[in-house]
């Protein structure tokens, strides 16, 4: 229970990568003192990011986190105080034969699956290969049918004009079974219709009692528009994705010009 103080009542929800969390494999410390205060003052604040539990583990100690974490785009909440995994989706079995048709119609994708602490690559290329070194993580490399159910998100690999079609083949085919999003120009996530990181931020805020009216996010690309749009003020740093400037977010500065540390002094004010 956040002590009184006020922010007491606020939801706070921050994408990691290029948004809280630099290039330089940093995040500022202008943010951490600004999230510092925040939840001293009663705020809640947390992380929505597309990485799984495993590649987001060594970093949830290093944050004023003080609320369950948003996992692989929203398919999972997972509460790093207490080990405890609160809430989870995986995508239809059919997934495997679905990604084998797709691998034979798309030759040169490759993709990441993710199985529970796992990760399993087909076809890894040089996407892949920066991916998984920047999250600090290994995969086993085996054909589709052999990566073993269920898998908690796909990340499909490649240039941005092959992932286009990829996408737009996935969703004209099953866009009844998955989301296809972009979480980068080099990376398309696939999670379960219905996953995402709006409609955990949604979940969670009902868990820990808290109106609409104050959940306050702030992220960089594709995947986060879902949760801007439940947003009271949707934020996005300056270098985030064409496609979010132009959803209409309310754009401040740059991941390493603090922009987290931003949003507290304009929360500072509003509730002041």
């Amino acid at each position: 229970m956040n002590q009184l103080g006020k922010f007491n009542g606020v939801l706070l929800v921050s994408d990691f990568d290029d948004t809280l969390y630099g290039e330089d494999m940093r995040i500022t410390r202008e943010n951490v003192e600004a999230l510092t205060y925040f939840t001293r003052e009663g705020g809640t604040f947390t992380v929505a990011t597309g990485r799984a539990r495993p590649n987001f583990a060594p970093h949830a100690s290093h944050i004023p986190i003080n609320a369950p974490v948003i996992l692989s785009n929203g398919s999972a909440l997972y509460d790093f105080r207490t080990g405890e995994m609160i809430y989870e989706t995986f995508l239809p079995d059919r997934v495997r034969e679905d990604l084998q048709q797709m691998a034979r119609a798309i030759p040169t994708i490759g993709f990441e699956a993710y199985h529970h602490d796992a990760i399993y690559v087909y076809q890894p290329n040089a996407v892949t290969q920066r991916h998984l070194e920047r999250a600090g993580m290994t995969a086993r490399e085996v054909p589709i049918a052999d990566i073993p159910l269920p898998w908690s998100k796909v990340i499909l690999q490649q240039d941005y004009e092959t992932l286009l079609h990829t996408q737009r083949y996935l969703l004209e085919r099953w866009g009844e079974h998955y989301e296809v999003i972009f979480s980068n120009r080099v990376l398309l996530e696939l999670t379960r219709k219905g996953s995402s990181k709006g409609g955990m931020v949604q979940y969670l805020a009902r868990r820990l009692g808290i109106d609409a009216q104050h959940i306050y996010c702030v992220g960089d690309n594709q995947n986060d528009i879902p949760m801007l749009a439940v947003s009271a003020i949707p934020f996005a740093p300056a270098n985030c994705a064409p496609e979010v400037k132009q959803w209409g977010a309310r754009i401040l500065g740059t991941c390493q010009e603090s922009c987290v540390a931003q949003i507290v002094d304009i929360l500072d004010h509003i509730y002041a």
